[in-house]
């Protein structure tokens, strides 16, 4: 039930709208058990959640952005997290986190919950083509700040779009494996259904073009994964992905990873096969994330720097929310090739 006041709730269980405010701020103690246990009910059967907006204005306490992400099983989110938390907090603003393994479904329902809350900003992460799911929203005056994401057709003219340049980086990758002698190389992600997979299998297939080769011939493995995008278990999916690629007619001598959680489980899966990862097959993969200097052998990627990306994507959100830059922004930053153990000559 939406709209339900606090003077509904203390009607319903027969007490002061008092009594309701000092349970919901922690109270407790001012009251009797029985009564506590009336209120609790009450708040229950009407579905009652507190407004955090007027909350703020009553007590002067710290402004509140929310953060979805796809999973914070993937380390880079879980950074990307910390660099936003942290230039938030130095300003005086919480995040709240949200996980929508890029549902849209599940993504409009948190953005709704935290409209609902009193929350006017959010710094959104899934990379999904279109936003037509949380419009309503946005039409109402909703600041949002899409990130690694770039600008779609479709796209309000609020809307704030910041992302590293993910066909460059691929097209890094990409490049350093010819370099290196390496002809079959693979392409391995789940569904490139976001923006940003797109953006690097377009990055992976224009290096090919570059160097002659027939994009068409390429080696690409998106998997047979029940999850539409392959966050949940990406690093599980690289391992499944090293199976069948042994297995087919045309073995990969280097392979090309959406990300580095999918990288790692490549390298894993060559492993399993009794291999070595930069003798046999070649890995690279997308982000740098803290485990992919820590890998043995350690991780060549595309770096993005994320705490400068971080603190753009706050500050552009906090402007919106000041009223002081209306008018929607895109913001493309150029990643880098960082190498590591993981690549070598082609055999």
């Amino acid at each position: 039930m939406s709209g339900v006041t606090i003077y509904q709730v203390a009607q319903a269980a027969g007490v002061s709208p008092s009594t309701v405010s000092n349970l919901l701020n922690g109270r407790p103690g001012r009251m009797l058990p029985q009564t506590r246990k009336r209120v609790e009910e009450a708040i229950t059967q009407l579905g009652y959640r507190p407004n955090r907006a007027a909350r703020q204005l009553r007590t002067g306490r710290i402004q509140v952005i929310g953060l979805v992400v796809p999973s914070v099983a993937n380390p880079f989110w879980g950074t990307f997290a910390r660099h936003l938390e942290g230039a938030a907090l130095a300003e005086g603003y919480h995040v709240l986190l949200c996980n929508s393994e890029r549902d849209p479904a599940r993504e409009r329902q948190y953005v709704e919950e935290l409209w609902s809350d009193g929350i006017r900003g959010i710094v959104l992460c899934s990379s999904l083509p279109s936003l037509e799911h949380i419009m309503p929203l946005v039409h109402q005056g909703l600041s949002l700040v899409a990130f690694d994401r770039t600008a779609q057709a479709g796209d309000p003219p609020s809307l704030v779009n910041i992302s590293v340049d993910n066909v460059i980086g691929s097209q890094l990758a990409t490049r350093h494996l010819l370099e290196l002698g390496h002809e079959r190389i693979a392409f391995v992600s789940g569904s490139v259904r976001s923006v940003n997979r797109r953006e690097r299998y377009r990055g992976f297939t224009d290096a090919l073009s570059d160097a002659g080769l027939d994009p068409q011939q390429a080696i690409v493995w998106s998997g047979a994964s029940e999850e539409p995008y392959g966050d949940l278990d990406v690093a599980g999916l690289g391992r499944t992905a090293v199976r069948d690629l042994l297995a087919g007619d045309r073995r990969p001598t280097a392979i090309v990873a959406i990300n580095d959680m999918c990288a790692l489980g490549i390298s894993a899966g060559i492993r399993d096969a009794g291999l070595e990862v930069g003798r046999d097959i070649s890995v690279v993969g997308f982000d740098d994330i803290v485990l992919a200097d820590l890998a043995s052998p350690a991780l060549t990627t595309v770096r993005q720097p994320l705490a400068d990306m971080a603190a753009e994507a706050f500050a552009q959100l906090r402007e919106r929310l000041t009223g002081d830059a209306p008018v929607g922004h895109s913001m493309l930053v150029r990643p880098e090739l960082v190498v590591r153990a993981s690549t070598g000559p082609a055999r």
